[in-house]
């Protein structure tokens, strides 16, 4: 289904969490956008292409998929810009040439981007170029090529328990919840991973991270990486990961109400702690993520999520949202409206600043099986950094083509 995780039959459960990462690890993303129903207009010209690769997945192990999603935001904003946009390129895929029958299957997964502003800034920038202490857009920046993902996945156990290693993206292994991908779902950060309380690193960071059901509802997620990443030169982590030795680690502990619902209905604790990063200055640090969803008739999808930091250089120090989805045929159009309180980390911007609320609404329409168009609104009351203004309005238009 579209929400980027669905129901699995009992095969698919035994890998659930050999595939342990979220709704846009590659190999889920893959899966994902196969399972997406028909819809409003379709395009038959591809049907050909579609051909070719489920062959070609089933000669060479390889299976592969690529998508262009691009964003324009405007704002009322006084302050900087006002506007940005911004697009991004993905090839992403796996080889699994090992086990792949067994339940114990290895396999080499990639993933290379461009990511590319259309104007001035790019979105990644706007939230802090109008004053608002936040990212709205962040997987939107001016990056160029760049590599995500370039790791191993072995399962074992009979795929109850997996190992990754390699240049990993941590949003896949590490909070992760329903409603968490830039391209599909919210745009405003303090609906996605960490409820921007966490100060993550960057894609295509060194790392390991495994996981495993220890019951029947059970998991258990824990991850160590370098801190200093650069994903336009993912290989110059070898150097900074041994040398360096500042390391991002979590530990994410959660009860699923079963096993093929795994990041749906789904309640998770998940703690992290953050070394001392030489290069920009931000401090070591720790913190906590607690989130709670859960899926409601195949239909509704609510959701409250809490994140807590001590120190670490993160946006936020204490953060709360909640909100939910709403998807009255699986595998089609998308509705979602959260709402955040946001207290400002003062180790990052300094004290006596107003406490954030963010509101965002959007609407993902289903044009076809791989084209979205996805309007949205976002309020933002009391911008931190922009004295100015005590509220921003957003309004924005994404785009996803996904081949």
């Amino acid at each position: 289904m579209a929400w980027g995780i669905h129901a699995q039959d009992k095969e698919q459960v035994k890998d659930s969490l050999g595939n342990f990462g979220g709704p846009d690890q590659v190999d889920n993303r893959i899966q994902r956008d196969k399972d997406v129903v028909k819809a409003w207009l379709e395009f038959p010209f591809l049907d050909g292409y579609f051909s070719f690769k489920e062959r070609f997945a089933e000669k060479t192990d390889i299976s592969f998929g690529l998508d262009y999603s691009n964003t324009f935001i405007g704002t009322n904003s006084d302050v900087g810009e006002g506007n940005a946009s911004s697009g991004v390129f993905r090839l992403y895929g796996s080889w699994e040439p090992v086990g792949k029958k067994s339940g114990n299957s290895g396999a080499l997964v990639f993933k290379v981007e461009h990511r590319h502003k259309y104007g001035d800034i790019p979105p990644k920038s706007l939230g802090l170029d109008m004053g608002y202490a936040g990212f709205i857009g962040a997987a939107y920046n001016n990056d160029g090529w760049r590599a995500t993902n370039l790791y191993w996945r072995q399962r074992f156990a009979d795929g109850r328990v997996a190992l990754v290693g390699g240049f990993l993206d941590v949003t896949d292994f590490f909070d992760v919840y329903g409603l968490a991908v830039p391209w599909m779902h919210f745009s405003n950060l303090v609906f996605s991973t960490g409820v921007a309380a966490v100060n993550l690193p960057n894609d295509g960071y060194l790392g390991f991270a495994a996981g495993g059901w220890i019951s029947q509802k059970v998991y258990v997620i824990a991850g160590i990486g370098d801190i200093n990443s650069d994903p336009t030169d993912i290989f110059n982590g070898f150097d900074t990961f041994f040398n360096k030795n500042e390391y991002f680690k979590h530990l994410e502990v959660g009860v699923a109400g079963s096993q093929d619902y795994l990041f749906l209905d789904n309640i998770h604790l998940s703690l992290w702690q953050r070394d001392a990063t030489s290069a920009t200055g931000d401090p070591n640090g720790w913190g906590l993520v607690l989130s709670a969803s859960k899926y409601i008739n195949k239909i509704w999808y609510p959701f409250l999520r809490y994140a807590y930091t001590e120190d670490a250089g993160s946006l936020l120090q204490n953060s709360l949202s909640t909100g939910f989805g709403y998807q009255p045929v699986q595998g089609r159009d998308l509705l979602a409206l959260g709402l955040n309180w946001g207290q400002v980390n003062e180790t990052t911007f300094g004290s006596g600043l107003d406490d954030q609320f963010s509101f965002e609404l959007f609407y993902r329409f289903q044009l076809s099986t791989r084209v979205a168009i996805t309007p949205d609104i976002q309020y933002l009351i009391n911008p931190a950094l922009n004295p100015q203004q005590s509220s921003l309005f957003l309004y924005s238009i994404r785009g996803r083509i996904a081949l």
